[in-house]
Parts: C-alpha cells; sequence; structure tokens
C-alpha cells in the first residue's frame, strides 16, 4: 500500500457517511478516483461511479461497493434537552450504551454520549438489550432549546465517534470498514488498471453505491442505468476464527485466509468459475462461502435488474462486523485488489457469462 492510497483509506475511514447521508464520504471517493478515471459521475440520490473507457465494442464490467455505514437518526428532543433515536440500518444497540457519538448538525458536528445509568443504580435483575427508543444521547445541554442552538433537530444522523487504528503490523481495526474498505479497494482496482502500458478492451466502472444498509437501493438505480454485462459486487463477510462461532451454522472463513468467493443465488456460476480460475492463475488465496438463499449484500439487488446481470460476490474477511472495533487483514485487501486487478485482466471482448443449455 503506497503512502498515498493508505491516506486515502485512512480518511475514507474516518468520514462520517450514514445511509442517506453519504455525500461527505462520496466527494472524497470521487476525488481520489479523478486521479486514474476517465470520468467519475453521480446521480440524483448520490451514487458515484469511476469509468475507464475500453473499446467501443468490448465489454462492459462493474466492480461495485457500497458507500454507506449504520449509525442513528434523531426521533425526539425531550424537554430536558435528551436526544433520542432510531437505528439506521443494522446498529447493534447491545453495544451502544456508554459511547461517544457524532451528530452531523446544520452547523457541523455537535460531539455526544449514549448514557449508561451506572451499575450502582440500575436495576441488573433480568437485565435486557436496550431497544433502539430506550437509547438517551446526551450533548451536555439542559434544554431543548439548547440543543436547537447547536444546530441539531429531528432527522440530523448519527455516527459512533470512534476512527480507525493499525492493529499489530497487519490489521486495521475500527467503525465502518463494512464497507468504505471496498470502495477503497474498488479505487485502488481502478488506479492500477489506468497505469497498464496497453488499454484495456473492457470498459470498466467503479461504483461506490448508497443506501447497502438498509435494501441495496442505489445498487438498484446503477445497475439498471449502467447494465453491465458482468459485475463483481465487494463486500465484508464474517470471519469466524474467534471464539464462541459455530461453525457448522456459519462456515469457515479465517482473518488472512483471502477474500472469499460465494456460491450460490445470485452468482452466476460462469462468472464465479472465472475468478477460481483467475485466482489459481495468480496465486491469490481465496475461501469459500455457500449461500441457499439471498446474499445479504448489493448482489441481490444488481443481478436481477432487467434481463440479468451475471454477477459475483467477492467479499473481505471482517471480524466483530457491526461494531465499532471491526477488523480486516491488510493482506486480505490486497489480495482483492489483485483478484479483481487480474478479473478485469482476462475478460475479452468475445465473453459472454451465459448458463450453457
Amino acid at each position: 500500500m503506497s503512502p498515498s492510497s493508505k491516506t486515502f483509506l485512512l480518511d475514507l475511514l474516518a468520514t462520517p457517511s450514514p445511509t442517506g447521508f453519504e455525500a461527505r464520504g462520496q466527494r472524497k471517493w470521487a476525488a481520489y478516483a479523478r486521479k486514474f478515471a476517465d470520468r467519475v459521475e453521480s446521480d440524483a440520490y448520490g451514487n458515484a461511479w469511476a469509468t475507464l473507457d475500453g473499446d467501443k465494442d468490448g465489454r462492459r464490467l462493474m466492480f461495485e461497493a457500497h458507500a454507506d455505514e449504520i449509525g442513528y437518526m434523531v426521533r425526539f428532543i425531550s424537554k430536558d434537552g435528551f436526544i433520542f433515536v432510531d437505528r439506521i440500518g443494522g446498529s447493534d444497540v447491545a453495544t451502544a450504551r456508554g459511547r461517544r457519538v457524532d451528530i452531523l448538525g446544520d452547523q457541523g458536528t455537535v460531539r455526544g454520549v449514549i448514557g449508561n445509568t451506572a451499575m450502582h443504580i440500575r436495576d441488573r435483575e433480568d437485565e435486557k438489550v436496550p431497544k433502539a427508543h430506550e437509547l438517551a444521547i446526551d450533548i451536555g445541554a439542559s434544554s431543548a432549546k439548547e440543543v436547537a442552538k447547536a444546530g441539531i433537530r429531528v432527522g440530523h444522523p448519527a455516527v459512533y465517534a470512534d476512527g480507525v487504528e493499525e492493529l499489530g503490523t497487519d490489521k486495521l481495526c475500527g467503525r465502518a470498514l463494512d464497507n468504505r474498505i471496498g470502495g477503497y479497494i474498488i479505487a485502488e482496482v481502478i488506479a492500477r488498471l489506468s497505469k497498464r502500458k496497453a488499454r484495456l478492451p473492457t470498459t470498466v466502472y467503479a461504483v461506490n453505491a448508497v443506501q447497502e444498509e438498509i435494501g441495496g437501493h442505489g445498487a438498484r438505480m446503477i445497475a439498471h442505468r449502467l447494465m453491465p454485462d458482468v459485475a463483481i459486487v465487494v463486500d465484508v463477510t464474517h470471519a469466524t476464527d474467534t471464539p464462541q462461532i459455530d461453525l457448522k451454522l456459519h462456515g469457515s472463513v479465517q482473518l488472512g485466509g483471502g477474500p472469499t468467493l460465494t456460491h450460490g443465488a445470485a452468482n452466476h456460476v460462469e462468472v464465479v468459475q472465472r475468478l477460481i480460475a483467475v485466482a489459481e492463475k495468480e496465486k491469490i488465496p481465496v475461501q469459500h462461502e455457500a449461500t441457499s438463499r439471498t446474499t445479504g449484500t448489493d448482489t441481490t439487488a444488481i443481478f436481477i435488474q432487467q434481463h440479468g446481470i451475471p454477477s459475483a460476490l467477492v467479499s473481505l474477511p471482517l471480524r466483530y462486523m457491526h461494531s465499532v472495533v471491526e477488523m480486516a487483514h491488510l493482506q486480505d485487501v490486497e489480495h482483492t485488489i489483485q483478484l479483481l486487478t487480474a478479473f478485469a485482466e482476462s475478460v475479452k471482448a468475445k465473453d459472454v457469462f451465459r448458463v450453457k443449455l
């Protein structure tokens, strides 16, 4: 990882981009991608995509990641200045109490804390995980008027204030690696492909899509617009190499074992087989996952567009997903970039990904 790409990654991870409010992160992603792409475009809801043009009659390949992160939204402000919230996406309220949050208000970011009543004075008999509406954010205000003066109103989003840091020599840890690290990966693929001496015959789109965490809405919009011949979705998956995970239920995925390839449902057999062949040729380690129904990612939204888009899901192993200590292995990141770059280079003008009958 070069110093400039590492700076970009850490900056992107640090930039709040909750679902429906992704513009801050999208601007930074687009600014970086413009250095390498023929053009960078966006749509009405904030999907951003970078294009490397290929031959007019060549194939069109889309790499897609999602730009949004989980968070909270202001639902109610009490007369004594406490802020009550609802979840944005799959925020885990079991880990919420006692954490710092940043509320993205009209006058800028406002720091608050999600209150945690001291264990000494709360009723701990039959204690349960709180519901989202029971979480109260304290910004140090003593009235609703003070909250309003700080630029906070109903409808403003909030994210945890925890940032990203390096652990050991080869791991990253923090919030929102899901899935801004995917946005970093596809931007790096564009960067590497742009440095080739010979232009690819394939037109390559790198798409950083919005609103995945609430149902893949941005992916539907952009897939319908671009209708590529083949799509590779880049997301994260659960690393299952930590204590108390039943491998019979969740499969075996190792942090540092390489990206995973998903089999079944939305994942086109021919596209997956090409990924396997590319990985073997380039000696890139990969792992395998099975899904008999939905993928839980934008792949499910993309492959059914119009007459169908041959698609596959490539996932980065991640420990502690949807927490503020999500952990990824930098070697997995590099191997994912290598795999996608080599896949793009493998696509020829006459390639057709189609189930043969």
